[in-house]
Formats: structure tokens, sequence, C-alpha cells
């Protein structure tokens, strides 16, 4: 049975800081989060945020 989408790859993006290192560019940034399934081997969910 599939699991639905937990919505966590955009968390998991801000929780272990990945986009830190290109804030001092003073460009925007856009965080873009993307899950996949294993069993339907498509993307499930999708997000973005600019931060």
């Amino acid at each position: 049975m599939e699991q639905l989408p937990e919505g966590s790859a955009l968390a998991q993006i801000q929780a272990k800081g990945y986009a830190d290192k290109y804030r001092a560019q003073n460009q925007p940034i856009h965080l873009i989060g993307v899950e996949f399934s294993r069993e339907r081997r498509q993307i499930v969910a999708f997000d973005h945020e600019l931060g």
C-alpha cells in the first residue's frame, strides 16, 4: 500500500539549511521540494518557497 505524500521535502531543505551558504549573494533563493513515490516511480508532491 502506497503512503500519502508527507510534505517533508521542503521542510528537510529548510531544516538542513541547504540554502544558507547562498544567502550572502543577495539574490532571490527558490527552495523547491519534490517528493517521489517508489511504488509509482513518479512525482507525488511538489512545493516551493521564495526564501
